[in-house]
């Protein structure tokens, strides 16, 4: 019969793996909602704010965007509301929603957001503005240093991660954010959509939510 000393020992020995696999099991549910969120960014989720919690515009139910003008137009109230004196850089129209990158007035980029074609709701991009992004992001800097990885290094990882999918893609310019770069995925010469690379570690997050893309249009 065993001792209570031994039952004591024995159940140490069941709770620590235990824990540790809840553990495991919490980290990996937290990465694979990051990378992949699904349904986030569609037209059929948007609404119930998601991972964004309150980051969204002010106006929930501004009304549809039907062009990248309507959508500069919103992303540009949403601008001022995050910071006073932002302005609106380029604006992209993919299958699932609208983008934007926000800059400021030098023409430094300071992050990225998505705007609903339904609702006209604007939010933080899902993916590195939401995680990586040192001076707008929920995370906040993780003591690297911005220049870690420089622009041309940048390209050199996307460049590779894209080769090792095998599907004849390649990048364009790096545009720098606080805390990573995003580059336009690409394939003979036409944009396919985008991924970035962290500045501070070299991790790739490609974006998959945007569906196919359709048009852009430049700073104003």
């Amino acid at each position: 019969m065993a001792t209570e000393q031994t039952k004591g020992r024995w159940r140490r020995g069941w709770w620590v793996p235990v824990v540790a696999l809840v553990a495991l099991l919490i980290s990996g549910g937290w990465l694979v909602t990051q990378q992949s969120p699904s349904g986030l960014g569609t037209r059929s989720s948007w609404g119930d704010g998601g991972m964004m919690g309150g980051y969204g515009s002010p106006d929930e139910n501004a009304g549809p965007v039907d062009n990248l003008d309507q959508a500069r137009g919103r992303a540009a109230d949403y601008a001022q509301v995050l910071q006073p004196g932002l302005e609106v850089g380029e604006v992209m129209r993919f299958e699932n929603h609208y983008y934007a990158d926000l800059q400021d007035k030098d023409g430094s980029k300071v992050t990225e957001v998505l705007i609903d074609p339904r609702t006209g709701a604007v939010r933080p991009e899902v993916g590195p503005a939401t995680m990586w992004n040192s001076q707008f992001g929920m995370m906040g800097s993780d003591g690297g240093s911005e220049a870690d990885i420089s622009a041309t290094r940048a390209q050199q990882i996307a460049d590779r991660w894209l080769a090792d999918r095998g599907e004849g893609l390649t990048s364009a310019d790096p545009v720098q954010f606080p805390g990573y770069y995003t580059l336009h995925s690409m394939r003979d010469g036409e944009i396919t959509g985008m991924l970035s690379v962290r500045s501070s570690t070299g991790d790739v997050w490609y974006h998959s939510w945007h569906g196919d893309f359709v048009e852009m249009s430049e700073h104003a």
